[in-house]
């Protein structure tokens, strides 16, 4: 089942992003809502009006939706202009020429019209492509991994530029995502899926600082994953005792501490470590720590120069309000 007991409700003008890793069904949930696919129970609102049920369907073409593909999906054939006119068949020539042009210089595409897919970057493609979708005023807009084909460096500029257009035109955005960073900068709400359902949903701080469970914390973050017993209240583990409310004496939970949380000290507190190794990753440095009673290594992450070599001697500690228990 790629979807299963799914509900959402997007407000007006907001900028949601479905996250997820390959296969949790976000592009499916896309795919409904365009009614490219019909599923096999539940509704679909759009505005107030149903437009999927059981007793009821709009064809996709009738529904004001706009999509963005992965890919773009620009005709090879047609120029930027043309690609454009595509979607705006059901006006008057006229009429769609002048929003043809209205979009065209809105967002910058003057200088690219008579151009052909063949002839763009990446990046000028993705634009004809948000252009095309944008052109009808769709009531919502479908994004389907509008960036993931971009290269690292030109990414964040175009999301960034895209996203402050969409929020300028108060368009309504449904954007997929299997970017942790790009759902977290993006979306005015992140909805984290999984196995086609829905996680945990909220602001990109709720679920970053406040997850609901481990598969939300590992998505957004990587961890390091100390095991250990609960008793009273507590998780006893080799680097501490924290508060682990709700869990059953004798019960194995797990401390998960992100890299940039452990923190290295000189002094009396702490626990006593040996450095692995450590790297240097530009702004950051990565040092790995092994502490007796653990089987692997802890990693540090630091914006301190520690300038710490393989061998030497150390304590690290764990401020408590940085930490989860699963």
């Amino acid at each position: 089942m790629a979807l299963n007991d799914i509900s959402l409700c997007v407000a007006r003008g907001e900028l949601i992003c479905l996250a997820g890793h390959s296969g949790c069904g976000k592009s499916t949930l896309l795919r409904v809502i365009a009614g490219i696919e019909m599923p096999d129970r539940g509704r679909v609102f759009l505005d107030g009006h149903e437009i999927s049920g059981p007793n009821s369907y709009v064809e996709p073409e009738e529904r004001n939706i706009g999509f963005m593909f992965q890919d773009y999906a620009l005709f090879p054939h047609l120029s930027v202009t043309d690609n454009i006119l595509f979607g705006l068949k059901r006006l008057e020539r006229k009429a769609a020429r002048a929003r043809c042009h209205e979009i065209i210089d809105r967002l910058g595409l003057g200088h690219l019209a008579r151009r052909f897919p063949h002839m763009l970057s990446g990046g000028e493609q993705q634009r004809v492509a948000l252009a095309r979708a944008l052109a009808p005023q769709p009531q919502i807009l479908l994004m389907d991994e509008p960036f993931s084909n971009l290269d690292r460096g030109l990414r964040d500029g175009i999301r960034s530029e895209t996203i402050s257009l969409l929020r300028e035109l108060g368009t309504t955005v449904i954007m997929v995502t299997h970017d942790p960073e790009e759902a977290l900068s993006s979306g005015d709400r992140v909805v984290l899926m999984r196995s086609g359902e829905i996680v945990q949903e909220g602001s990109g701080g709720d679920l970053y600082d406040r997850p609901a469970d481990a598969y939300t914390a590992e998505f957004f973050s990587t961890f390091n994953k100390v095991q250990g017993a609960c008793w009273n209240g507590f998780l006893e583990t080799p680097l501490g005792r924290f508060k682990a409310p709700g869990f059953a004496d004798g019960h194995i939970a797990t401390l998960y501490v992100r890299p940039q949380c452990l923190r290295v000290n000189c002094d009396t507190l702490g626990v006593d470590c040996t450095v692995v190794d450590c790297a240097l990753m530009g702004e950051i440095e990565q040092i790995r720590v092994s502490v007796a009673a653990l089987a692997e290594p802890l990693k540090i992450r630091s914006t301190e120069r520690l300038r710490l070599r393989s061998g030497d001697m150390a304590r690290i500690s764990v401020p408590p309000e940085q930490v989860f228990v699963f």
